[in-house]
């Protein structure tokens, strides 16, 4: 029983448990439908509005398009009428050029037919004036007894002759104006040269005299039998003279050098109150190197001066040597660096190298510091000299072409000859005695006297310029202007002379002519009228 209540009450359980889960479970469905539905609601009003939003947007986006769209037909209306308003312009345009073009047109062909009808005219005038011609140059030729082409020929060889003093005339006008012009540009170049230079000069003879104390020193120098005087002269190679002038001894030799190393040692052995043959030895040996030195100092001086490198130590030396050697009385270091100066100033003003014009001018002479009893011209030594140092051959040809035994092969050797001529020709630089002086004067005189025609000469300006005076029935001008350039090369070949000798030639002609003596009551007889010219 027991088991059929717990049985049953299970059942009961079980059938109770089905009753309340279905009851839970319907009730449960049921609000979950209500709130379906209320969701369901909520959606549908929620889609109407977004509906009536969409309308909304879209009818007024499609009324702006629709104004927009108005506004664009009505700018396309306006802007077709303002076309259609500017081709109704030019069409207007058009009518009127084309009946100015018309109106033009009919102009053209009167004007065309005016034109024609002149051209008619003028060719039948020109008919007219052809037979006249014609007929002119019949009668000319009756007249003249010359037909046309001998006519013809007369006339153009007198206008060729014409042509051909014209053109002489021109080239002669043409020639003068460049020479004047160079002749210009050349003293403004070498004037600027020598603006920017400043000298000085010595003038140097043979002879240096060294002061003594008194004249009681002249037996000194002399010696026992004149043995201090006699190694003197053997050490120094100099000629000593001991004369009547008082408290003076004078020394003499043609080497400057040796000069100046007597003179060194004289003044330092009557400094020194001791002369003997071994004293004179060494004083003589101690002038030397003083000289030496001197003589390397001044070297390097005139190449730190000017600026100039790389030298070869034998130039230099020669260089230095320069310092004691003359020429007519004036320094030839001195000339040189006179030279170097004005050939760089006028190749600076040129456009050239002015290193390489300074080099040549510095040593065109460097062949005078040889001594004298060398053989061969101080032109042909200077050469030996440049060419075993290795110095550029446009320097080696201003060595040559100063004197003009070459030809220049470079405007800087044209430029360091001009700028010798203008150190050796500046007043002051050289001296020259009287006897030569009168010598030359003479010589330039006789040398014009020879030529054939020539009346007189005059030597003026100190020899720098001769006057010819030539006799005018012998020759014609023009034979006069060869004259002078014969003169000029002939003192040019026969001559040595610093600087530039002018040649002028002078030719005057004086005509007369008288009337006959008035007698009166009698008819005088024709004459010519007076003329002079000259």
């Amino acid at each position: 029983m027991n088991i059929i209540y717990i049985v049953a009450a299970g059942i009961a359980g079980i059938l109770f448990g089905m009753v309340l889960f279905y009851l839970i479970s319907h009730r449960s469905m049921k609000s979950k439908e209500i709130e379906a539905n209320e969701l369901l609601e909520h959606a549908q009003k929620k889609v109407e509005q977004m509906e009536r939003e969409a309308y909304v947007k879209a009818k007024e986006k499609l009324y702006r398009e629709k104004e927009q769209f108005l506004k664009q037909v009505k700018d396309r209306e306006a802007n077709l009428n303002r076309t259609e308003e500017r081709l109704r312009q030019k069409e207007k345009e058009i009518r009127r050029g084309g009946n100015k073009n018309q109106e033009k047109e009919w102009q053209v062909r009167k004007r065309e037919k005016e034109l024609n009808r002149r051209e008619h005219k003028v060719q039948e005038k020109a008919k007219e004036l052809e037979n006249l011609h014609e007929e002119a140059l019949k009668r000319l030729e009756k007249t003249s007894g010359m037909n046309r082409e001998d006519a013809k020929k007369m006339l153009m060889e007198s206008m060729y002759s014409q042509a051909r003093a014209e053109a002489a005339q021109t080239l002669i006008d043409i020639r003068r104006e460049a020479e004047e012009r160079a002749r210009w540009e050349a003293k403004e170049i070498m004037a600027f040269a020598i603006e920017r230079m400043a000298t000085e000069y010595t003038m140097e003879s043979t002879l240096i005299s060294v002061e003594l104390p008194n004249d009681d020193w002249k037996g000194i120098v002399i010696g026992r039998e004149g043995r201090n005087i006699k190694a003197f002269e053997a050490a120094t190679g100099v000629k000593v003279i001991v004369d009547d002038t008082p408290e003076t001894v004078v020394m003499s030799s043609f080497d400057p050098i040796r000069r100046e190393i007597a003179r060194i040692a004289m003044q330092q052995l009557i400094k020194n109150k001791n002369i003997n043959p071994k004293a004179i030895e060494i004083e003589v040996q101690k002038a030397t190197k003083i000289v030496e030195a001197s003589v390397k100092k001044a070297a390097d001086e005139t190449l730190q001066e000017l600026k100039i490198r790389n030298v070869h130590p034998e130039m230099k030396e020669y260089l230095g040597r320069l310092k004691y050697r003359t020429s007519y009385g004036q320094n030839i270091l001195q000339h040189s660096k006179e030279v170097a100066w004005l050939a760089g100033g006028m190749a600076a003003e040129l456009g050239l190298d002015v290193e390489l014009a300074k080099r040549a001018g510095l040593f065109h002479d460097i062949g005078k510091a040889v001594s004298s009893d060398s053989e061969g011209s101080h032109v042909s030594i200077g050469v030996d000299i440049t060419t075993r140092c290795g110095e550029d051959p446009v320097v080696i040809n201003s060595v040559l072409a100063h004197h003009e035994e070459a030809e220049p092969i470079s405007p800087i050797s044209v430029l360091v000859t001009a700028a010798d001529r203008i150190s050796g020709a500046r007043p002051g630089a050289r001296r020259e005695s009287l006897e030569a002086y009168a010598q030359r004067i003479s010589k330039l005189e006789e040398l014009a006297n020879s030529f054939e025609g020539v009346g007189k000469t005059y030597a003026l300006s100190a020899g720098r310029e001769i006057r010819v005076m030539i006799l005018p029935e012998k020759m014609s001008d023009n034979e006069a202007k060869l004259l002078a350039s014969d003169i000029a090369r002939k003192i040019k070949k026969s001559m040595e002379y610093p600087g530039q000798i002018k040649v002028t030639v002078i030719r005057q002609t004086i005509a007369n002519s008288f009337t006959d003596d008035f007698l009166p009551g009698h008819q005088n007889a024709t004459s010519e009228p007076a003329q002079k010219g000259a």
